[in-house]
């Protein structure tokens, strides 16, 4: 674990008050609007830190960007996202996890990880959408 530096810190408070996921140039905007003198370079490093301790989630948007949000589950989790307005629900995936051992032992791989995250429409945006 990395000593938790003012920087650190900030990066964590500021991960703490967006309540969804956030890009590293987002949070570094909102630091420096708030007077923070931190790097965008030393944004990125803690967020890094963060996602790799397990304080943070991280994602790729279905653009390519990294998006970090303050992890609300210890330990490897799934989520389900809406494209639309950002809505995050942490999900079980059990099977998910069966598959990707089992895929991986008949491979011949050891140690596996993997990321999974679904992307669609949450109920209020899907409700929204269906009444254009």
């Amino acid at each position: 674990m990395k000593r938790n530096t003012w920087q650190r810190q900030a990066v964590r408070d500021a991960l703490d008050a967006n309540p969804g996921f956030v890009s590293a140039q987002d949070l570094h905007a909102g630091l420096r609007d708030g007077g923070s003198p931190i790097g965008l370079a030393t944004v990125y490093r803690a967020l890094a830190d963060l996602a790799d301790e397990g304080d943070a989630d991280s994602l790729q948007s279905t653009e390519g960007e990294s998006l970090y949000r303050a992890c609300a589950s210890p330990g490897h989790h799934h989520h389900l996202i809406c494209r639309n307005c950002g809505t995050t629900v942490e999900i079980e995936a059990d099977a998910v996890e069966r598959w990707a051992a089992s895929t991986a032992a008949a491979h011949g791989f050891t140690e596996p990880q993997h990321v999974v995250d679904i992307f669609g429409l949450c109920p209020a945006c899907t409700t929204e959408a269906a009444s254009r």
